[in-house]
């Protein structure tokens, strides 16, 4: 079983940024990050391969989200600029399954979260 423990959230002005965390206690080859708001469907943010760092985003993020690794800590980063009040969730990040060369967006363990809270 693997542990993911994410940091880094909290509350900011739209414009705004913030980097999220994930510390996992092992590694996975593909890692990503999700976030569920009241109400709403639960979206697959960021993954990325970690072999070689292949990103992959949701339109509602591209460019504006980054997502990076630092597979000598177990460690992935969600990058958050020009933050929107749409945004505003709580945000987990997951291991994914890895089927056919591609990181799904099916998960095998995921962290408790990070609030994110952003105002207008």
């Amino acid at each position: 079983q693997v542990q993911l423990v994410e940091s880094g959230g909290g509350s900011v002005q739209a414009g705004g940024s913030l980097r999220l965390s994930c510390a996992a206690s092992a590694y996975s080859t593909c890692m990503g990050w999700f976030r569920q708001a009241p109400g709403k469907e639960r979206e697959g943010v960021a993954r990325i391969y970690q072999l070689i760092g292949m990103p992959d985003y949701a339109g509602s993020v591209k460019g504006r989200f980054t997502i990076s690794r630092d597979n000598a800590k177990n460690t992935v980063y969600l990058q958050m600029n020009s933050l929107k009040p749409e945004d505003a969730g709580l945000y987990y990040c997951a291991t994914l399954k890895y089927l056919r060369g591609t990181c799904t967006w099916d998960y095998d363990y995921r962290g408790q979260g990070t609030q994110v809270t952003v105002s207008s």
